[in-house]
């Protein structure tokens, strides 16, 4: 269903991906947008095992698409250094295609915004983290991509200097 790597000495294991998704602060979500036009945004995330989740506001593009068509690719660039003299940069990268849904089961939803909290606020007290969520609750809905394929990719050069 899904394509082979072509540059299969390039390829990550799949637990250095879900270190890339643990890592990192941000990614761009890919859905089917009007028109048939492809609609990438940049997003926050939390990287839970065999899922994504990402809050949104409750109407807009993003759910429209997501309620339209609920396959979906999410991809997180861990490196992009730019190497002017060899024309080229040491990346290092991840893409994930799953199925995106709104969450309805409210331990769900809670877990998912608390776990949000906790990777952009870890120092927050949990009073403050609390009144913050309990604020913005109402406005916003959970969306989980379940994961379905995933891989992850790096630089030729980047390959060659783990292999020492």
């Amino acid at each position: 269903m899904f394509r082979e790597m072509r540059r299969k000495r390039q390829q990550l294991t799949v637990a250095e991906c879900a270190d890339i998704l643990q890592r990192n602060t941000s990614g761009v979500l890919a859905v089917s947008g009007d028109e048939g036009y492809p609609y990438a945004v940049p997003l926050s995330y939390v990287y839970d095992g065999g899922a994504v989740y990402f809050h949104c506001a409750k109407s807009g593009h993003k759910l429209d698409a997501i309620t339209a068509c609920d396959k979906v690719s999410f991809c997180v660039t861990d490196q992009d250094l730019v190497v002017p003299k060899e024309y080229t940069t040491y990346f290092r990268s991840v893409i994930l295609f799953g199925r995106a849904e709104v969450v309805e089961d409210e331990d769900e939803i809670n877990a998912a915004i608390e776990k949000l909290a906790k990777k952009y606020y870890p120092d927050d007290s949990e009073e403050n983290r609390r009144a913050a969520i309990e604020k913005e609750r109402r406005a916003l809905v959970v969306v989980k991509i379940k994961i379905e394929h995933i891989t992850g990719k790096e630089a030729i050069e980047l390959v060659k200097n783990r292999q020492g």
